[in-house]
């Protein structure tokens, strides 16, 4: 038998003991006298149902567990777990009201802070990456410079989206002058492949002729230009003429693009001479190449010469439009000085007039001087009186203030020599220039291995095919192609693998300074790469070789030799690089095979074989291709 003691809470005895002593005590068996339960009331106010006289002793139990008494003695009904309600002291680890936290509480706790929900907009990765192409793009409006453009699309990574950046660059382009038109033109040929593969420009220009139904709100004449830039790019060899009849199949016949396809295919691209007509149709304002800013600084330079009006020559100068080449302007002008005594004062006038104006930075002054300082010793051969008129003019740029002395110095171009090496490898460049310029003009291999030969001195063979490549970079195709052919006959005769690939990477060492006089060097240089690896010249491992051996800091390099890799992966590889540039001296097939028939008659008759191959070094290495063919 249970004893209701042990039924009950210590609350519950406190309840009945100070019950009236009228009322009816609850007991928790069902033997127990009065069990009859006759206090309704106290029940019934706590909805608890009385048991009967034979319920269970647990169910009473549990009623009384709810019912409590307080001290003006009405019963009210609490929680579980005594958290109660009111007039009741809750649970065991409750506090009285809301705690405050005070920061100047030793006891302080930012971790107890409560948590504060901050609600940060989502961004969108292609929202953002618009954004950084619009402000590449305007940049590159703003300084046409193609070199940083493509570094800066590189570095922004994204490759995924490039085809946004195709429709951006044209986008943004329609709505402006014929320059900008010509920029993007110049741009996407220079991203093609390098940074931008076939595929995305081809995307990027879909994307454009698909959109051409919103460009006409804003642009009425889409429909034409946009025709033009597809034209372009299908005359610039970016896109493939099989785009025009693709796209037509996934454009509605009704829309502005069908019609921006048909004016590209009827207007532009079936008329006679298309391609020249395209190239030149916006000017070709940023495309001068190297010859032509050349002569036309060269131009100016003989007028202000006849004119002494400096504000004239400073106008045409800024005219120019290629700030990054005005050390060109220093240069030839400090060549015409030496050249003409009397106009020295007047070239003096203007240079101290232009960088006083900011027309030609320090930087750009600096870079003249430093050029013109490295070849002072083959201009003394044109100009005796060259190294002594430029030591002069030197300390008076410098104490006029024109002329930075300490970035002048820091270039290293003083043209003086450090000892009995540096001597000697002067006398060196001196005499290989001389035969350089000599084969160039008498296109006679044999007799430039004769003077090499007679120099005797081997050991600078790199320095000689750097000098040749530097030379024929700044000259025509035709020098191009007698440079390789050069090549190709010196690497069978005296020059080695190994001095081929040294001469090749002072080249690609120095590709930044030869930017400087070349604006196409980069480009110039991974054909030579690329044609010596056709030519057997180089074998494909040693452009990795080449590579490995360049410092880590010289990037120009690295893309140079990505460059010459593409080309040589693209298809008929082989035949384009070996017409890059024209076959200058190369004889015309019938010619060629001639000379061939000839040389293996005098070989079954005289039987010498190194007579044969002799002859075939010296007098067949122009028609190679034909040999192998």
């Amino acid at each position: 038998m249970v004893s209701k003691e042990g039924l009950l809470t210590e609350g519950q005895r406190e309840m009945l003991e100070t019950a009236p002593p009228n009322g009816e005590i609850l007991s928790s068996s069902p033997k127990s006298p009065g069990a009859a339960k006759s206090s309704s009331v106290l029940l019934s106010e706590h909805h608890v149902k009385a048991p009967s006289g034979g319920g269970k002793a647990s169910t009473a139990g549990i009623a009384m567990r709810h019912v409590r008494r307080t001290h003006s003695g009405k019963h009210i009904r609490v929680k579980k777990d005594g958290a109660g309600g009111k007039g009741t002291w809750g649970r065991w680890l409750d506090t009285d009201g809301e705690s405050h936290i005070d920061k100047n509480d030793p006891n302080y706790d930012s971790g107890e802070e409560p948590y504060e929900l901050i609600v940060a907009a989502v961004s969108d990765p292609l929202d953002d990456y618009k954004k950084s192409v619009a402000s590449i793009i305007e940049e590159y409006f703003s300084t046409g410079d193609v070199e940083v453009a493509m570094s800066d699309l590189k570095e922004l990574g994204s490759t995924e989206y490039h085809p946004y950046f195709i429709k951006r660059l044209v986008s943004m382009s329609m709505d402006r002058h014929d320059k900008e038109k010509e920029m993007a033109s110049v741009l996407l040929s220079a991203l093609y492949a390098d940074v931008i593969n076939p595929t995305q420009i081809s995307r990027g220009f879909f994307m454009l002729v698909e959109s051409a139904d919103d460009l006409v709100v804003d642009i009425p004449d889409t429909v034409d230009i946009l025709a033009l830039f597809i034209a372009r790019a299908v005359v610039d060899d970016i896109l493939p003429p099989a785009f025009i009849a693709r796209a037509r199949k996934m454009i509605p016949e009704s829309s502005k693009g069908h019609q921006v396809l048909q004016t590209a295919e009827k207007s532009y691209l079936s008329a006679p001479h298309h391609a020249e007509l395209v190239e030149r149709r916006w000017g070709g304002s940023t495309q001068f190449t190297v010859e032509e800013v050349k002569k036309r600084i060269a131009d100016l330079l003989r007028e202000y010469v006849e004119s002494g009006d400096t504000v004239e020559a400073c106008r045409c100068i800024r005219q120019l439009e290629v700030p990054f080449f005005y050390h060109e302007v220093v240069k030839r002008a400090l060549v015409l000085a030496m050249e003409t005594r009397s106009a020295e004062p007047l070239i003096l006038k203007l240079l101290k007039e232009a960088a006083e104006e900011g027309l030609i930075s320090s930087s750009q002054m600096v870079k003249g001087f430093s050029r013109m300082a490295e070849s002072i010793d083959d201009l003394s051969l044109d100009i005796p009186s060259a190294k002594t008129s430029f030591q002069s003019i030197v300390p008076r740029a410098i104490s006029e203030g024109w002329l930075d002395a300490s970035s002048l110095k820091a270039s290293g171009e003083d043209g003086q020599a450090n000892g009995p090496d540096d001597e000697k490898l002067k006398q060196y460049k001196k005499q290989i220039v001389s035969i350089i310029h000599e084969y160039f003009l008498s296109d006679d291999i044999p007799e430039l291995i004769h003077s090499l030969e007679d120099l005797g001195q081997p050991e600078f063979n790199p320095i000689f095919l750097k000098k040749l490549i530097t030379l024929a970079m700044d000259r025509k195709n035709k020098e191009k192609e007698m440079a390789s052919v050069l090549l190709s006959a010196l690497h069978i005769e005296i020059f080695s693998t190994e001095d081929i690939v040294n001469g090749f990477v002072m080249l690609l060492e120095s590709s930044e300074d030869t930017a400087l006089d070349i604006l196409d060097a980069s480009n110039e240089l991974a054909l030579f790469l690329a044609r010596a690896v056709i030519d057997d010249v180089l074998a494909p491992l040693n452009l990795e070789e080449i590579s490995n051996k360049l410092p880590p800091d010289c990037s120009s390099g690295a893309e140079t030799i990505c460059t010459a890799q593409s080309l040589l992966s693209a298809r008929h590889a082989g035949e384009r690089i070996l017409r890059c540039w024209g076959g200058g001296t190369g004889w015309a097939v019938e010619d060629a095979k001639d000379k061939i028939q000839k040389l293996l008659e005098e070989f079954e008759s005289s039987g010498v074989l190194s007579e044969a191959c002799h002859a075939s070094a010296y007098e067949i290495s122009g028609c190679h291709s034909s040999i192998m063919r």
